[in-house]
């Protein structure tokens, strides 16, 4: 059952409660920006909005551990020689970061030495590759921990070696540098301020700090230089209230466990301190910072799990909650409770452990579904994998086990697809509420699935973003990994789960330039009340630009905006989240009806792109995706809608086949400047100098006209007091029609540099139930 937000914790000051941000601007393309430019790799820094997703088949497309039998023993030195320098005379891959998306640029070129199949080298050279660790306990337990610190993430192994491989491997070193520059930069900076936020809690403070303190104990064991442990000691005492000024109420609720995502990231904090500068704390230091931990922490802990005891419901994500917040809450104090393992005598320790795991065992390892999506949308899947990722490598590195946290939902394994397969050349596909501005949130568990599920793609794909640099990435990152991530990496896939139902669509892995398309059908309930009314929603990217796109999230603390996902729910009342305000079929004017059940159709070519990161895409190639919306709506007899990919992935259409018995609106939200022509049934679309063309091919008479993204005259209003929030620069392409059967057909051609008109196709109208992958041009 969905989380019911505001029927809980009623005495918090959150009101709607789960505030990550109080608002959003939305996340298509920024109005009328200027060409894009190439920006340096960006190095300060993980604090901004990331936007991503996944899929493909697993095994080969993904590559795997290169063999270590006793055939490929012989070559493994050679072998690893040759790939150190590949490494060292190509470097990083790409070559810079889009600085409107702030995703990785790649060259335009061939280079079959690196750009080669996705494998982890098999060696034994310490210039390649980690080398075991030597604690491994033939009958793991939670409370029995390795017997030297650090504990949690980076056992002093790896800390050994670490320093070689950064200079035998330019994205540990490129890494290193970036963390060793942020942390000068914190350095400089006052020490976190409480700041309380009507919507997020002292959510963004406790990562800050939790982000400060990871930078300051990295760059300590690197250098042993003292100072850092002074800084990260200043940091603690802060957010301990140790300091002039205090830092938030002097009691037990300091660390704001109404809102319990704040106590855990500042519980991990504090065990990261503890644990990775364990031996620089005198003995006074360490009484205090598990003083502070246990006190603000994990008591707090304690009571989220006694329900007799928890008259604030400090543990409501405890039930029924396979989402982030379990994720995150129960990975906090696991982190905590390993880290003061056995110098704790009070016992409190091994008791959360013994709740914890079983309870992430219940909620957080759930909460992929089948095909690996993140049902509550691709903002929670950074905070929820992070959780997940974090918790289960400090259980692994203190304890020599995961307790079958990876292993319980195959939807893990696959899980890192969604966030491959949902980042498109012009961001994320970024459906629900999906947003900006989530501080320190970064997909670096892809680098810890990677290698935990040998699947090196993982990897690849995540090293070149920009929010790789990080402490954790350092432990994660296996240098042995070797290849190109879109080599062999098919271009789409199809995630099926019926809850969330979606297709991931494109022309090129490594081109900023290329086509891309997802659209959703899926279920209206069971996304923790994150999802938008929006069967039939789709985006486009072309030409550097999202041309298509979404509103993402609303105001959390709006009245209402997590009541409930049922029919009548005040969530439904605000634009962002009503069928309007989605790329998809209005009827009626009136919401999609929260028990849909859609049905989907998918096909593709299969087309994979090669090593190089030029890609032509061959002739016929294509994919398509067909959805039965007809439970989506009221008034309505029945509805497909399909995508098609044509034109060798160089155009795409849309087609709508209805029979409604009220007023049928397509609709499609854009940033770019719209010029109506041809009898209002071609639309010009501009932004900055590129241009895509959408001509409307069926109903006969029908007419594009354009509106502006607000709510409609007739809609029911908002809760008093919360009005929608404005959508600027944003217009709404239209089709407006009576009552009645149609055949709606949009054509949508990127105006491609070098391409001549004469090259692009108008198809002949195909019925939705007679699509091929050879049913268009």
């Amino acid at each position: 059952m969905a989380t019911n937000y505001a029927s809980i914790n009623r005495n918090t000051p959150y009101g709607s409660g789960d505030p990550y941000y109080s608002e959003s601007t939305g996340y298509i393309t920024p109005h009328q920006p200027q060409k894009k430019n190439v920006s340096n790799w960006i190095k300060f820094g993980i604090p901004v909005a990331v936007l991503l997703i996944v899929g493909a088949v697993l095994g080969g497309v993904f590559g795997s551990r290169a063999s270590n039998n006793a055939s490929a023993a012989s070559g493994s030195a050679a072998a690893a020689t040759s790939a150190i320098q590949v490494k060292n005379s190509v470097g990083l891959f790409a070559t810079g970061t889009d600085s409107l998306y702030m995703l990785p640029l790649y060259p335009a070129t061939t280079n079959t030495a690196a750009f080669t199949t996705p494998t982890f080298l098999s060696t034994s050279d310490a210039n390649l590759g980690w080398p075991q660790d030597p604690y491994q306990p033939s009958n793991p337990s939670p409370t029995t921990v390795r017997p030297d610190r650090p504990r949690l993430i980076a056992p002093s192994y790896k800390w050994e070696a670490l320093p070689n491989l950064i200079r035998n491997d330019p994205y540990l070193s490129f890494w290193n540098g970036s963390i060793f520059s942020n942390a000068s930069q914190y350095m400089a900076l006052p020490p976190v301020a409480y700041v309380m936020d009507s919507g997020n809690g002292i959510l963004d403070p406790a990562r800050e700090v939790k982000q400060r303190v990871k930078a300051f104990s990295y760059v300590y064991r690197m250098t042993n230089d003292t100072k850092w442990v002074d800084r990260t000691w200043t940091e603690l005492m802060n957010a301990a209230g140790n300091l002039t000024g205090g830092w938030g109420p002097d009691n037990s609720t300091k660390w704001n466990p109404v809102h319990f995502l704040d106590t855990a990231e500042l519980t991990v904090a504090y065990a990261i301190a503890y644990d990775w500068l364990y031996d620089q704390w005198t003995a006074d230091q360490k009484e205090s910072i598990r003083f502070t931990m246990i006190e603000y922490g994990l008591n707090n802990g304690i009571i989220a799990y006694n329900d007799a005891n928890d008259p604030l419901y400090y543990g409501w994500w405890r039930n029924n909650t396979p989402g982030n917040w379990n994720c995150v809450c129960n990975n906090g104090l696991t982190i905590g409770a390993l880290a003061i393992l056995g110098d704790d005598t009070s016992g409190l320790a091994e008791q959360l452990l013994s709740m914890t795991i079983p309870n992430a065992l219940e909620n957080c390892a759930l909460a992929p579904s089948s095909d690996g999506t993140w049902s509550e949308t691709s903002d929670y899947w950074y905070f929820g994998t992070t959780g997940h990722a974090e918790m289960s490598s400090s259980l692994l590195s203190a304890t020599g086990s995961t307790f079958n946290l990876l292993d319980v939902n195959p939807g893990f394994r696959l899980t890192s697809l969604f966030h491959i397969y949902g980042t498109g050349p012009g961001s994320l596909f970024n459906y629900g509420d999906t947003g900006p501005n989530k501080y320190t949130a970064t997909a670096n568990s892809l680098l810890f699935y990677g290698e935990q599920y040998n699947l090196a793609t993982y990897q690849l794909f995540q090293r070149d973003q920009v929010d790789a640099a990080d402490p954790w990435s350092m432990f994660w990152y296996n240098p042995a990994v070797s290849g190109a991530f879109w080599d062999g990496l098919a271009l789409d896939h199809l995630f099926d789960n019926s809850t969330d139902q979606w297709v991931s669509m494109r022309s090129s892995w490594t081109d900023e330039n290329a086509l891309y398309v997802a659209m959703k059908a899926g279920t209206l309930q069971g996304h923790q009340t994150h999802n938008d009314l929006d069967c039939g929603d789709f985006v486009v990217d072309a030409l550097g630009a999202r041309w298509f796109g979404e509103l993402g999230d609303g105001n959390y603390v709006a009245e209402g905006y997590f009541s409930s996902d049922a029919q009548n729910s005040d969530r439904w009342l605000y634009y962002r989240k009503r069928t309007e305000g989605q790329n998809t079929v209005l009827v009626g004017e009136v919401n999609q009806n929260v028990l849909a059940a859609p049905t989907i159709t998918f096909d593709s070519s299969g087309t994979a792109q090669g090593s190089s990161t030029v890609f032509d895409v061959p002739s016929g190639s294509t994919a398509y995706l067909t959805a039965d919306l007809t439970s989506a709506y009221f008034n309505v007899t029945s509805f497909l809608r399909g995508v098609h990919l044509i034109n060798s992935r160089q155009q795409v259409l849309i087609q709508d086949e209805i029979n409604a018995q009220a007023s049928v609106m397509w609709r499609a939200h854009t940033n770019a400047t719209i010029l109506l022509s041809n009898n209002n049934q071609t639309a010009m679309l501009t932004i900055g100098t590129n241009t895509m063309q959408v001509d409307l091919l069926s109903p006969a008479g029908a007419q594009f006209t354009t509106m502006v993204a607000e709510r409609l005259p007739g809609d029911p209003p908002t809760p008093a007091g919360w009005p929608d929030q404005p959508n600027p620069g944003v217009t709404v392409l239209v089709i407006s029609l009576p009552a009645g059967q149609y055949t709606m057909e949009v054509l949508m051609t990127p105006q491609w540099p070098g391409v001549s008109s004469t090259s692009y196709v108008q198809p002949s109208t195909v019925p939705i139930n007679q699509w091929s992958l050879t049913s268009h041009p």
